[in-house]
């Protein structure tokens, strides 16, 4: 049995988003992201195209490390201007059945007691189709522009593990399943006893009171999180469903896998119990050469200027100091550690460590994700024996022209994977949770979310402490 590799469709509410410049091509529709039949249209590509997920990349700040200002961003619109991104889940979910759709926000900028509230919204609305990308942010613009301190990286994920607690305390442990009794004889709507005061009391959050939504069909989104540092591993081997990593080479691939199931081990959860999707771009056609040709021509409109402002952001260096023979090796950075580590411990194609000209040669179109080139049966092949030497589950399409990109992913090469019986010719029913897994729409009872729940190990309930109620009430409905 092949494994089945699975697709998400990587987008972000902006015109320019791993491939700088790109937005110039012929028929590209990057201009159209402030309008919402742009969104429908994507989100019905990807759901003919079987992909798991819309996933839909933010930033809340400005690419300002290039040349020290935002001028460059500003100029090539790297990631600026940029939209919120989580009212395209709703628009998407209108328009389709199936598709996932996979939100990012991060930890320190929206306070957790509001954001569970944004996030139950979102699983009502979507019918159980949300996903929350967790990041714990890497930009000191959003940081100054929020008023708040940049934290140490490590300490980022520090902050995280406790935003992620307060956001199970109040989706799975607040509100029982049968909550809601809709008696119409007594007009009550709710058992109150059976709704919770979370009294969470801790190092940077103080949230003591009841989530103000009633139990979505996950409850908890499905967690996905992006973050390969060793921190970030650690984080994501105790909290993420699903992984996205971005290696610059399928040896990398390999070693950055093996870290997370390795890492999921040690947090007692099973190697494979995450999804880990590897971020990559396919261009292709009817044959080789037209897929050769087009590849070609879309180099063409890459920008340098845009590639130089994404790449001084991840890797939180001022790339306008490098010539382009100058190694990247020994960066010290507070931004995005997995992809300074990626660089330091991989290599070029030829065996050479990175340079800036390596680097910008590999990041014009989709940054610095795997790139496919050929026609349906060369880039099939070139998908499964990267699938099966590295030990990843998908990968995370980034385009080089939207939808262009992605249409012809699903145009050529699903019904090739689909002929060799290793991608999927129909979506499980159900959310978007028993969709990738297949065990229903919560969390398993595996995932440390599970102890937040009512009588959980980690739950802290406290319904009278402040809170108005008292333990010895004539009505019995309120006696816990």
């Amino acid at each position: 049995m092949k494994k089945e590799i699975s697709f998400n469709a990587f987008e972000m509410n902006c015109i320019s988003h791993l491939s700088p410049g790109l937005w110039r091509y012929p028929n590209d529709k990057a201009l159209c992201y402030k309008d919402m039949e742009y969104w429908q249209n994507i989100a019905r590509i990807a759901q003919k195209g079987l992909f798991d997920a819309v996933f839909i990349a933010d930033v809340l700040g400005v690419y300002e490390q290039y040349k020290g200002n935002d001028i460059s961003a500003l100029k090539t619109a790297l990631q600026v201007p940029v939209n919120d991104p989580l009212s395209l889940a709703v628009i998407g979910a209108g328009a389709s059945e199936h598709v996932g759709f996979g939100i990012t926000a991060g930890v320190p900028f929206e306070h957790p007691f509001a954001f569970a509230r944004r996030l139950s919204t979102l699983d009502h609305l979507t019918k159980g189709r949300i996903g929350w990308n967790i990041v714990t942010g890497y930009l000191p613009s959003a940081n100054r522009n929020m008023g708040s301190t940049e934290l140490p990286h490590d300490e980022r994920y520090e902050l995280a593990d406790e935003y992620m607690e307060v956001i199970y305390k109040l989706l799975e442990g607040s509100w029982e399943d049968d909550a809601v009794i809709l008696d119409r004889l007594s007009g009550d709507f709710a058992n109150p006893a059976k709704i919770h005061h979370i009294a969470h009391h801790g190092k940077y959050f103080d949230v003591p009171g009841i989530h103000l939504c009633e139990p979505s069909i996950q409850r908890t989104p499905v967690l996905f999180q992006a973050g390969n540092s060793p921190m970030g591993r650690k984080f994501s081997a105790k909290h993420a469903e699903a992984i996205f990593i971005a290696p610059p080479s399928k040896e990398y691939a390999k070693i950055a896998v093996k870290q997370i199931r390795d890492e999921l081990v040690k947090a007692n959860r099973e190697p494979n119990s995450a999804k880990i999707y590897v971020l990559a771009t396919i261009i292709t056609d009817a044959s080789d050469a037209l897929a050769q040709a087009k590849y070609k021509d879309l180099l063409s409109y890459a920008s340098t200027e845009g590639s130089l402002v994404l790449n001084s952001g991840w890797l939180g260096v001022d790339l306008s100091r490098y010539e382009l023979d100058d190694k990247l090796t020994n960066i010290k950075s507070n931004a995005m550690l997995a992809q300074v580590e990626a660089l330091s411990n991989s290599t070029t194609k030829s065996g050479d460590e990175w340079t800036l000209r390596d680097l910008l040669a590999l990041t014009g179109i989709g940054a610095q994700g795997i790139k496919f080139v050929g026609g349906a049966k060369k880039v099939a092949d070139e998908l499964e024996e990267f699938i099966a030497y590295s030990g990843a589950d998908g990968f995370n399409l980034a385009y080089a022209t939207t939808p262009g990109t992605f249409v012809d992913v699903v145009e050529f090469i699903v019904p090739e994977l689909q002929i060799r019986g290793s991608y999927k010719h129909e979506y499980r029913q159900g959310s978007l949770r028993h969709k990738l897994f297949g065990a229903g729409d919560r969390l398993p009872s595996s995932h440390i979310g599970s102890q937040y729940r009512v009588g959980g190990s980690k739950s802290t309930i406290n319904d009278f402490a402040s809170t108005g109620r008292f333990k010895h009430k004539k009505e019995q409905d309120y006696a816990i």
